[in-house]
């Protein structure tokens, strides 16, 4: 699907979909856990769908009533085998794999799009090293074996998914564990969420600086909860308030521990004209700071943020490629962006690289252009926020699709 974007200031009321973080931790919790839990608020999209597949594969049942989610557990029996389809979704596949271990799954994984082409090799050696055997060097994976509890020793430079996965399987081995990590551990608040999910369901995990022990032989226990709303989503529209539109933003918890909540104090910083942001525990906000600093008064960067170049796109080309058809000014550094406003976003034809943040960054640029946007591959933003564009126009965006695939 391609659409042209007309521009125009937004306003009006929009209530933010649920955290896919938060809902993708509670679903995998109420699949484990052994009874029925409720989850509300949840919003629907390929990755939550991929991760509800996944957790059906390993022995869970879903009832879906709307944004409502009934999760009747597997209480953490074995699981035989089983193929996982993980479409394009790192964050299923990453949290999986060792869960699907735990259990005794042999399993297979299987993904589309970028996917492949993102790494998992910290598992293929430590899993490697506590009970489980990689029969594929490549996707499709496929995994046998019973993992072990024992330390596992985690780079933290790479991606804080691997010690979710981690997290959430590991109490269900008979061993005590630990998890070390051998660096600074990026993008925290995701193992924030983790925990936090992790407690509410009854599993206990004891935190110091550099790693987590984690008490063999636990059970998880089912709960109700309401996903609260996703700061990374509502990052879009706050900025399109910065670029002078005048949007109620509804449906956030302000204690929330989301990392992206930190976009509220980077467009209150731009009253100085432009920003040095390190990027290491929010790089979903790259895409919508790099159009936020477009817009600025003066140069901005964003740095340690090297991570983007294996998201769904190499996000710091798509990013810098978005804002220089649309008239904008970026280079990218080996770890970010230097973004130096123009003055004069003209608007143009852009690829989405099929990437969600990148179409919601160029719609929310599109408010602040003298000409059209054309968005290639608009449909992307299934795989996060399906509503987008009918919130776009909701709040008075004019777009048109003018192209189906």
């Amino acid at each position: 699907m391609d659409v042209r974007i007309t521009p125009a200031k937004l306003s009006g009321s929009v209530r933010i979909p649920g955290s896919k973080s938060a809902a993708h931790r509670a679903i995998i919790a109420a699949s484990l856990a052994k009874g029925t839990s409720l989850l509300t608020n949840v919003t629907m999209s390929k990755d939550i769908e991929a991760t509800m597949g996944a957790m059906t594969a390993l022995g869970a049942q879903f009832t879906v009533e709307g944004d409502t989610v009934r999760v009747t557990g597997s209480g953490g029996k074995a699981a035989g085998k089983c193929t996982i389809d993980c479409n394009e979704s790192g964050s299923t596949l990453r949290f999986i794999i060792p869960i699907a271990a735990a259990l005794g799954a042999e399993a297979e994984f299987l993904g589309k799009g970028r996917l492949p082409e993102r790494p998992i090799d910290i598992y293929k050696r430590e899993l490697s090293r506590h009970g489980i055997s990689f029969t594929s060097s490549e996707m499709p994976y496929r995994i046998s074996g019973r993992l072990t509890g024992g330390t596992y020793e985690i780079e933290g430079n790479v991606s804080s998914q691997f010690i979710t996965g981690l997290l959430f399987a590991l109490p269900l081995v008979p061993e005590d564990s630990t998890i070390r990590m051998t660096s600074h551990l990026e993008s925290r608040p995701y193992v924030d969420m983790t925990i936090q999910t992790l407690r509410r369901a009854g599993i206990t995990v004891h935190e110091t600086e550099d790693s987590f022990t984690i008490s063999g032989g636990q059970n998880y226990s089912p709960y109700d909860i309401q996903v609260e709303g996703d700061y990374s989503q509502a990052a879009f529209f706050c900025t399109a308030n910065a670029l002078g539109c005048r949007i109620s933003v509804e449906g956030l918890d302000p204690d929330s521990v989301q990392g992206d909540k930190r976009i509220l104090r980077i467009i209150e910083g731009m009253s100085a004209g432009s920003f040095n942001e390190d990027c290491s525990d929010i790089p979903d906000l790259v895409p919508i700071m790099a159009v936020l600093a477009a817009f600025g008064r003066d140069r901005s960067v964003i740095y340690n943020a090297q991570r983007l170049r294996i998201k769904e796109s190499d996000r710091l080309a798509a990013v810098s490629d978005m804002l220089g058809r649309l008239g904008g000014d970026v280079t990218v550094t080996e770890d970010g962006l230097i973004i130096c406003p123009t003055g004069k976003m003209t608007g143009g034809q852009v690829d989405s690289f099929g990437d969600h943040r990148i179409v919601m960054a160029a719609a929310i640029a599109a408010v602040g252009c003298s000409g059209d946007v054309v968005i290639r591959g608009a449909q992307a933003v299934e795989k996060s926020y399906p509503d987008f564009f009918k919130d776009y126009i909701h709040l008075g965006g004019k777009v048109n699709v003018i192209d189906m695939e």
